[in-house]
């Protein structure tokens, strides 16, 4: 009789999952799987990351801008921004570790709209370890034919 595998369960980034924030050092292995949580990094929000690609909907840049706070990617944060609402530097130093992302609601943002809003939950651990949740409702416009982030009304 053939033995079964364990079914194995869901994975979630772990702290260990993560490249140290300092991304300048080409030695530091990127994530296996992606801090969105959709699939692979490289496969998914990495190739924004590293401008190989750009989004094509309002959730994938916010998505993407998720995994960029999970990994402390400031430049790439920055770069998406909408010009009217960009911070001039943006200091991630004390944030929290981002551990889980949820999609609760989309409007609008596809390759056919000009804005779209999405509305998520992003789960992290503060500087104690307890666990917490952040729920936003973010705005996204194209600039340019690109999506940017213009806002969000954190509830």
């Amino acid at each position: 009789m053939a033995r079964r595998r364990p079914a194995r369960p869901a994975h979630r980034p772990a702290a260990t999952d993560r490249p140290d924030p300092d991304r300048s050092d080409p030695g530091r292995a990127a994530p296996a799987a992606c801090p969105c949580g959709t699939a692979r990094y490289a496969d998914c929000c990495g190739r924004f990351h590293r401008a190989e690609a750009v989004p094509a909907t309002a959730e994938e840049l916010m998505r993407s801008r998720y995994a960029a706070f999970a990994l402390a990617d400031t430049g790439y944060l920055l770069r998406t921004w909408h010009p009217d609402t960009r911070p001039a530097h943006l200091d991630l130093s004390g944030a929290p570790r981002w551990t889980g992302l949820e999609i609760l609601a989309t409007s609008g943002g596809s390759a056919f709209h000009r804005e779209g809003t999405v509305t998520f939950r992003a789960h992290h651990r503060g500087a104690g370890g307890a666990p917490g949740t952040q729920q936003e409702r973010s705005r996204f416009v194209r600039v340019d034919g690109a999506w940017r982030y213009l806002d969000g009304a954190v509830d």
